[in-house]
């Protein structure tokens, strides 16, 4: 229910100035311009102005002899040092790895792009290249999907909840409180209602006397009438809670007739949970029949319903196997497609329904389309799907579909607006935190999380294999080197430092190990007829020289 009326309202009004048309904003400046036109290449100017520098100052630095020295330094190091170089990046590694994802989970972004965004781009010349004339149609779309988001993220009043969310001015609003802070049954807050709609029904014929006076006395008369509608939707809720439902029915009805222009507070919402606990289907078809049109704002309660009832009509006969065979007759199809609606309303709501996630109690606040949502309405309504047979399996069945008509759902929707953005972030205020929270559409892992997995993990391998097989690692470093350092210090390897006989030497010191075991054929060359005649020879003793090409 939306919380506009008059009894703790929360609005999601932004004060932001409105843009300018386009053609009266003043034309930019030459200097604005040319900023504007270098704020993308900025960076390439500066690598390459880097280079240019190191060149000429080649000479005066020394940079061949430093180069020089630094293969020898190389050259010098042991196994060892890799092995603790690459162990200690695979531990620094990982430990980022483990706080980037604890963050992601935590906050939904990755903290390694939130900070190079935040701060390193400004430094970089990021902002200014977001400069653009106003009224531009990019900024007008931008201005535009921001207005969408602020609409679409408003949070709206549990219709479902019982306790809390009145101003407390009058007598009347003091028995809302004490109902709705001090009683610990159901039967209590019934009983203190029913003083506070004694109360509400005095000040409102007092204010509906004096309506005429003056503005205030219209809008005090608003105030009242929201506070009694308050009281008695309210009373009507205890109603249903006591099992007195269709004493409950009859209040809704009556307050639906006598107030028709307070249709956001959606009452029709409580009836039709009513109406579905009596299981009269006709009546709730009727209700939204009345309440489930175009022009009206839907919510998961309307959506799902009207799925619920094309569902019943078809859910008991309903077999996957059969359907795949025969395919969907007219029914099932109109009961697929209303499935489809729904789940692309609120998609969180179908592994609540299918006890895929655990429920927890309803907040007090919901936000349409967002996870709040869904926890209330499957709180409430998933006794009525479990009491029609068959109706969870074909949903089960059918509500994934719903994703391969929407790929891209943040961008563009099929039956409604395309999905908000900003439903996690408000959720996640709503919501406890002890509850994960559902996000649509599911996230993909950010880049530094894959980055720094494979680093960690790479790294590990390097560290491991150099400590195991330090000569074959020390031939690909050799291998490194040369590729590194140019042609011009590019050296021939020669057999020792070669693939094969590094692998040869390897495989006769293994076959040395084994044969000592009593292996058959010398070990493990024994297995390998090809490479016989190569046991016949000494394998050369493995080393670091290197024969100069000239």
């Amino acid at each position: 229910m939306a919380d506009g009326d008059g009894l703790g309202e929360a609005t999601a009004a932004a004060a932001s100035p409105p843009a300018p048309a386009p053609g009266l904003s003043p034309p930019l400046g030459w200097w604005e311009r040319l900023r504007a036109g270098l704020a993308g290449t900025g960076a390439s100017l500066w690598f390459v102005a880097g280079l240019g520098l190191l060149y000429a100052l080649r000479v005066p630095l020394r940079l061949c002899e430093n180069l020089a020295a630094v293969t020898v330094f190389l050259n010098s190091l042991t196994p060892k040092f890799y092995v603790a170089l690459t162990g200690t990046s695979s531990l620094i590694s990982g430990l980022i790895f483990i706080f980037e994802w604890w963050y992601f989970h935590k906050h939904g972004t990755s903290f390694i792009e939130q900070v190079s965004v935040s701060h390193l781009r400004p430094l970089m010349g990021g902002t200014e290249g977001s400069i653009s004339e106003a009224g531009s149609p990019s900024s007008s779309r931008e201005s535009e999907t921001s207005r969408q988001n602020l609409s679409e993220c408003k949070v709206w009043r549990n219709p479902l909840n019982l306790f809390r969310g009145a101003e407390y001015r009058s007598c009347a609003t003091a028995y809302v409180l004490l109902a709705e802070e001090e009683a610990t049954t159901i039967v209590d807050a019934e009983r203190l209602f029913k003083q506070a709609l004694k109360a509400g029904e005095t000040i409102y014929r007092r204010s509906q006397q004096c309506q005429h006076q003056s503005p205030q006395h219209e809008a005090q008369l608003r105030r009242d009438t929201n506070v009694l509608v308050y009281i008695k939707r309210r009373l009507a809720m205890c109603a249903r809670k006591l099992g007195r439902i269709r004493e409950a029915v009859k209040i809704m009805r009556d307050l639906m007739k006598e107030f028709p222009p307070l249709t956001m507070l959606n009452i029709h919402e409580n009836l039709l949970e009513s109406l579905l606990e009596l299981q009269a289907y006709a009546d709730v078809q009727a209700v939204l029949a009345k309440y489930d049109d175009i022009s009206l704002p839907k919510s998961a309660a309307i959506c799902y319903t009207a799925a619920l009832l094309k569902t019943r009509t078809v859910s008991d006969k309903f077999s996957p196997e059969t359907a795949s065979r025969r395919g969907l007759s007219t029914a099932e199809i109109n009961a697929v497609e209303a499935i489809h609606r729904a789940v692309e309303f609120n998609p969180h709501v179908p592994k609540y329904l299918l006890e895929m996630k655990s429920l927890i109690l309803p907040p007090e606040h919901i936000l349409k389309r967002g996870d709040s949502e869904a926890i209330a309405y499957a709180f409430f309504h998933l006794q009525h799907w479990k009491r029609i047979e068959g109706a969870l399996n074909l949903l089960q069945c059918t509500w994934e579909g719903t994703f391969r008509m929407i790929p891209y759902p943040l961008e563009k929707g099929h039956l409604f607006y395309p999905y908000p953005s900003c439903t996690e972030t408000a959720d996640r205020e709503l919501l406890p935190p002890f509850h994960h929270v559902s996000v649509y559409p599911k996230k993909e892992l950010p880049f530094f999380i894959h980055f720094t997995a494979g680093l960690c993990s790479s790294t590990a391998m390097i560290a491991l294999l150099t400590h195991q097989f330090p000569e074959i690692m020390g031939v690909f470093a050799k291998a490194k080197e040369r590729a590194l350092l140019g042609r011009e210090h590019c050296t021939r390897p020669t057999y020792e430092e070669s693939w094969m006989g590094v692998l040869h030497i390897m495989l006769k010191r293994y076959s040395g190990c084994c044969a000592n075991e009593d292996q058959p054929e010398h070990g493990l060359l024994g297995n390998f007829p090809n490479l016989t005649p190569l046991r016949e020879h000494t394998l050369p003793t493995f080393s670091w020289k290197a024969t100069v090409v000239h």
